[in-house]
């Protein structure tokens, strides 16, 4: 551009007032340029001497700016070389309890955060008409603790009645009246911002939980300006400050709150059309002549009475007589004046009052349309125009109603900047886009520059990010990557978390349309580290993966060590993650629980065991391993009810898990070894067991097949010795017509004779067979373990003792059963002993080398009285 003769070395003296209020004046080189001092990526050589910044690589020897914040449980140091580094924060850094701003700190705040005046012209103040009475209602229902919102279109006037409002409230609660600024911020970061004017906390910001209970604490009257959400999210950031007041100004598009906010709304009209025309008058600095009475009548109803259109229109009137004192002429009287603009031209009169605007002022308003209607300071004109005294335009755009403040800044007032637009002041919208980057990425890398001025630009650099970003021009790309390095790091030191995060999302844009691996790798690891901060660790962990793989096809190993630090803490910090166990606690005791929960339903499932009848001790196998050897004896249970508990039962205490470094269970991947282990000796024992089982059936296939008298055939596998009564399935333990059984309990509980015994097989050895005792009344038979219930000492409770004659007749079997009659003998002995077993036990069969085993049928035998 031209008159561009200033260069960063000859603006020092001017650079090193931008951390008191101001910036450098001077113009920035192309951001390309060794001498701009620029951020570049990393890698890239820096030439000596140049102003260090936050992206100045290490290479370069000029020491790189860092912040050291304490966000949370967290210690945060902003890298801007190789990305924030993220650890735990020690106990030595946390900050103590932040005290209170007293008065004269909460006015030093106010003065620091409202926007700048404008230097150069000196504009007459214009005085609040007819809002009287919306001023002493919302005063009087401030005081009362109740909150209100002021709706109405831009140029109403909103933002001078809250101020109004502001001034009569400044004693009513303890901490005074903060004022925020709503435009382009977030609930989250609204919270943070009443935070911050309220408790003096520098480099520290709460997290969540912390910052909820600090805000609640908190009794002030928040005039909170230019909201722009409302619903839920309104309900949801009242409800964290219940001890404030607010007083809220929106327009009519934003969401109205809900029912159940209990927020007063007031809705702000336009004056009336005698107000109208004072305001006209003032703003004109002079009375109306009658046809310009007749003309402001006309402006009232077509613009409905919005203050602004008034301003403007006077500043029509003051360039309509600036014309006539320039005419030729000097015996020109006030009939010969330009006419008066048509009525459609003044209702939007934004094209008008450009064309009478010096050249420094049109060029700034060309910049502000480029950065979609966010006007730069005043102190950076000079450098954007190349005019030394362009720092005066913003005065001139003030005056003429232009431009309208927004929080510490100016931007172009409601309806301009599409009007401008249109009459082609956005021809050289992505050069004039260029040209601002290259001029911030310079500013806001010099170290003269505070983090909280490069803040306070915040909306300014973000727009140019994005037109850079939306132009897709050549090189636009590469300019926003350098803008975004050199900003990113100075809106999280000076933590305006909210402009980071979506400055760190326009470079990781920016950098993957130029192709810049490197800076795309460090923008993916600022968003994993802010996900980090703010508690969100799936996004956290997933942007920092990314970071990290593209470091790694670079080779980028401080970037790598950088992100995998990170990344173990987002694994420290998370849950339930398959290595929680092995970085902390934090996922530790939900493993435990789960464990405890498996570990109790498998005992559970061991206590629930089946019932077998006592057999003699068979042949041990051969041990497979040193876990097997336990694994000696094989039964055969008499009965096809099986439990998922048996294998378990069946492990070896060898099969363990070892005890982690606490005594209790092991963690992470150790823990999944023991698991391993532990399943392969269940399985083996569950092998030796299914072979065991095996071997005996054909063993009893192989010596009953002959035995006709053998009494396997009276018993199926699926009946049991423990059946109930009113079971009507043939069992062992029941009595059947001309068979002799064991005697079976009545309906008194005493046992039922037989009609006659059974007889024994004649290949039972003596002493093998032991009498069956009377069944338990649950219709279960005790296990091999348990001891023999001792007899009764009553005599008269006795029953009677069973007959001994033998059979008549053939035993009958059930129709379902093979009729095969089986011979007896002899009726067996009826002395009863005191040593006799109520486990019923079957006789057995020798065969060479083979096992001794159990046929499964229970044999009737002496009962004892």
């Amino acid at each position: 551009m031209p008159g561009r003769s200033a260069s960063p070395a000859s603006s020092a003296s001017s650079v090193s007032s931008a951390a008191s209020g101001s910036s450098p004046v001077s113009s920035a080189p192309s951001a390309s340029s060794a001498s701009s001092g620029a951020p570049t990526p990393s890698g890239s050589p820096d030439s000596a001497g140049s102003p260090a910044s936050f992206g100045a690589p290490a290479s370069s020897g000029a020491p790189v700016r860092t912040a050291r914040i304490v966000t949370g449980d967290h210690l945060l140091t902003v890298n801007p070389v190789d990305g924030s580094e993220i650890e735990p924060c020690p106990p030595g850094e946390r900050p103590a309890r932040p005290e209170r701003h007293g008065p004269d700190e909460r006015a030093e705040l106010r003065r620091a955060a409202a926007a700048p005046r404008p230097s150069g012209t000196v504009l007459p103040e214009l005085p609040m008409l007819e809002r009287d009475q919306e001023r002493e209602r919302l005063a009087r229902l401030i005081a009362r603790g109740r909150s209100v919102r002021v709706t109405g279109p831009s140029g109403t006037g909103r933002s001078t009645l809250l101020e109004a409002v502001a001034s009569d409230c400044e004693r009513l609660a303890p901490d005074g009246v903060v004022r925020l600024s709503g435009y382009r911020r977030t609930p989250t970061d609204l919270l943070h911002d009443l935070y911050a004017a309220v408790y003096d906390a520098p480099l520290y910001r709460p997290d969540r939980a912390e910052l909820l209970e600090a805000v609640q604490e908190i009794g002030a009257v928040v005039v909170l300006d230019d909201i722009e959400f409302g619903g839920a999210a309104l309900d949801e950031f009242l409800d964290a400050t219940p001890e404030c007041a607010f007083l809220i100004s929106a327009t009519p598009d934003v969401p109205a709150p809900s029912a159940d906010s209990h927020l007063e709304e007031v809705f702000l009209s336009g004056l009336s059309r005698t107000a109208g025309r004072e305001l006209l008058e003032l703003a004109a600095r002079r009375p109306l002549a009658a046809d310009e009475a007749s003309w402001a009548a006309d402006l009232w109803f077509e613009s409905e009475g919005l203050p602004l259109r008034f301003v403007q229109a006077g500043a029509l009137l003051r360039q309509r007589d600036a014309l006539r004192d320039a005419s030729s002429e000097p015996e020109a009287d006030e009939g010969q004046a330009a006419p008066l603009p048509p009525l459609a031209e003044a209702a939007s009169p934004a094209v008008l009052l450009a064309a009478s605007l010096s050249e420094a002022a049109r060029d700034a308003l060309r910049f502000a349309v480029a950065l979609g209607g966010e006007c730069p300071h005043q102190a950076h004109l000079p450098a954007l125009c190349g005019d030394t005294h362009a720092d005066a335009a913003l005065g001139e755009l003030l005056g003429h109603g232009l431009v309208t403040a927004a929080g510490s800044h100016y931007r172009l007032a409601a309806g301009v900047a599409a009007h401008l637009a249109a009459e082609g002041y956005a021809d050289e919208d992505a050069g004039r886009a260029h040209t601002i980057a290259q001029h911030y990425t310079w500013w806001a890398g010099h170290r003269s520059v505070a983090p909280e001025r490069v803040a306070a630009e915040a909306d300014a650099i973000l727009a140019a990010m994005a037109a850079l970003i939306g132009s897709r021009e050549a090189g636009h790309a590469d300019a926003a990557v350098l803008l975004a390095r050199a900003a990113a790091p100075a809106f999280a030191a000076a933590l305006h978390w909210g402009a980071w995060e979506r400055a760190v999302r326009h470079g990781q844009e920016a950098a993957r349309l130029a192709g810049q691996v490197a800076d795309e790798a460090y923008f993916h690891h600022e968003l994993g580290v802010l996900a980090l901060c703010t508690g969100n660790l799936d996004r956290a962990r997933a942007e920092l993966e990314a970071s990290i793989g593209l470091r790694g096809v670079l080779a980028d190993k401080r970037g790598t060590v950088a992100g995998r630090r990170a990344l173990a803490l987002v694994a420290d910090r998370s849950p339930g993650s398959a290595m929680a166990g092995a970085f902390g606690a934090g996922g530790g005791g939900r493993t435990g629980a789960g464990e405890t929960t498996a570990s109790s339903g498998a005992a559970a499932d061991e206590e629930t065991t089946i019932v077998t009848p006592k057999v003699a001790t068979t042949t041990p196998m051969a041990a497979i391993g040193a876990s097997a050897t336990t694994a000696t004896t094989a039964a055969i249970p008499a009965v096809s009810r099986t439990s998922a508990g048996v294998s378990a039962a069946s492990a070896p205490p060898a099969a363990a898990p070892a005890a982690g470094p606490s005594g209790g269970e092991p963690r992470g991947l150790r823990r999944l070894a023991a698991y391993g282990a532990r399943r392969n000796v269940v399985a083996a024992a569950a092998g030796v067991l299914l072979v065991a089982v095996l071997g005996t059936v054909v063993t009893l296939g192989a010596t009953s097949g002959n035995d006709d008298n053998s009494p396997a055939d009276k018993v199926k596998p699926g009946h049991s010795a423990t059946q109930r009564d009113d079971d009507k399935g043939l069992t062992a333990g029941e009595p059947t017509s001309g068979t002799g059984q064991a005697p079976q309990p009545g309906l008194s509980g005493a046992p039922q004779a037989p009609s006659s015994p059974a007889a024994p097989s004649t290949g039972a050895p003596s002493g093998s067979t032991a009498p069956s005792g009377p069944s338990s009344p649950s219709g279960t038979s005790s296990g091999p373990e348990q001891p023999p219930s001792p007899p009764s000492s009553d005599p008269a409770t006795q029953g009677p003792k069973p007959t001994t004659k033998p059979p008549t007749g053939k035993p009958t079997t059930p129709t379902e059963e093979p009729t095969r009659p089986t011979p007896t003998t002899s009726a067996p002995a009826t002395t009863p002993t005191d040593e006799t077993s109520t486990t019923a036990s079957a006789p057995t069969t020798q065969t060479g080398s083979a096992p001794t085993t159990q046929t499964g049928t229970a044999t009737a035998g002496p009962v004892r009285i």
